[in-house]
């Protein structure tokens, strides 16, 4: 997996397009992230007894890993993600400044 929780990315696809946000959680089998304040939809819940109201909540929708791109900590700029190393460590690499991220 590219992106890890904790990293900084931009979204390119969807009515948040633009908006930049941190990774809240990655979710393997789905290929999807989650991002904090990014994705938002409304669910309506029921009143359940009668001391309790109904209500509106606002839910975080996992984003598909297609419509986001990272933003290099050292180059503030959106890039694409390399490998490099072997066995022991796998290090990612920002595409554009070489550097390593994390």
């Amino acid at each position: 997996m590219k992106f890890k929780v904790g990293d900084t990315v931009k979204i390119t696809l969807g009515k948040d397009r633009g908006k930049t946000g941190k990774i809240e959680k990655v979710l393997l089998k789905s290929n999807a992230v989650t991002v904090t304040g990014l994705n938002l939809y409304k669910k309506h819940l029921k009143a359940r007894g009668e001391g309790k109201a109904g209500s509106m909540v606002d839910l975080a929708r996992p984003l598909n890993l297609a419509k986001i791109s990272l933003i290099c900590p050292k180059c503030h700029s959106v890039t694409r993600i390399g490998f490099e190393g072997a066995a022991k460590k796998k290090l990612r690499i920002c595409k554009k400044c070489g550097k390593p991220i994390d």
